[in-house]
């Protein structure tokens, strides 16, 4: 089975258009105070989005220019908003390739995964041709790579008390600025950001 074609069956199991929170204790560097919306979660493995690691120097109309989507002449006329969309760091796999997380007012058949009734996930660059022409979805995010687990990885990752869980929402995904994910992350479950580190800090 894909990881982009989760089953539907016993859908309580999974934590597609969740986030996870990364605990203080968390071992991997690599996900130190990660937040990371879940795309996609079956028995055969899961894959997300880290929403707060901002890719550095880098914006969606450098990214369009570079992709020669727009020539560099063209690039004072692309929509005002193609501007203000992050780009991220969106985890450790396939970093050269791009994942858009998207509203769901946007589909492209065969590509784009609907994750919720307010998120989906597209990958191919149809849709940054139609983000280019204003003809792209209302909010939109680009990640340059994911976060993959293999089957039971996640799973175990949670029990170790690697990694928290909530429900994810539409204006925490693309309204939010990377920097306060994480704490807003951490407030929507119920925990103190300030307490979480004390604690963390006597264990």
């Amino acid at each position: 089975m894909s990881l982009l074609s989760p089953s539907t069956d016993m859908k309580s199991r999974y934590l597609d258009g969740q986030l996870l929170v990364a605990m203080p204790g968390m071992m991997d560097e690599r996900f130190a105070r990660a937040v990371i919306y879940i795309c996609a979660h079956s028995d055969d493995g899961a894959m997300g989005i880290v929403l707060n690691r901002p890719a550095q120097n880098v914006s969606m109309p450098d990214l369009l220019v570079q992709l020669e989507i727009v020539p560099e002449l063209e690039r004072i006329l692309l929509p005002q908003n193609v501007g203000r969309m992050q780009v991220l760091m969106g985890g450790p796999v396939e970093t050269s390739r791009g994942f858009v997380l998207h509203s769901a007012d946007y589909h492209i058949a065969q590509s784009t995964l609907l994750i919720d009734e307010s998120v989906c996930l597209t990958a191919t660059v149809d849709i940054l041709r139609a983000i280019a022409k204003g003809e792209g979805p209302e909010n939109a995010i680009l990640a340059l790579g994911y976060a993959g687990w293999e089957a039971g990885q996640l799973e175990t990752e949670i029990q170790a008390n690697g990694w928290l869980n909530c429900p994810a929402d539409a204006e925490l995904i693309f309204n939010a600025s990377a920097e306060l994910r994480y704490e807003m992350a951490l407030r929507r479950i119920g925990v103190d950001p300030a307490m979480l580190s004390i604690q963390a800090g006597h264990a």
